[in-house]
């Protein structure tokens, strides 16, 4: 298993297992959250991948203070 930051390419397979796992609410659009991590050095999406696929992923944040985590998921 591996964990690398995910591309803007691999945005539909992580918010297609954010929508499976129940993570995703009709308020926040989770593909806009997610291009939005790729406009700030301080966020990223992780994935981890196994046999090539993409299991699983998180959301992580830093705002000067703390560290954020949103969208976990396996």
């Amino acid at each position: 298993m591996i964990i690398e930051e995910l591309s803007e390419a691999e945005e539909n397979v992580a918010t297609t297992l954010w929508q499976e796992s129940g993570l995703t609410r009709s308020w926040n659009d989770p593909a806009t959250d997610f291009h939005r991590t790729q406009e700030w050095s301080t966020s990223a999406v992780l994935g981890l991948r196994d046999d090539g696929g993409i299991v699983g992923t998180v959301m992580v944040g830093f705002d000067g203070h703390r560290g954020w985590i949103y969208y976990l998921a396996v």
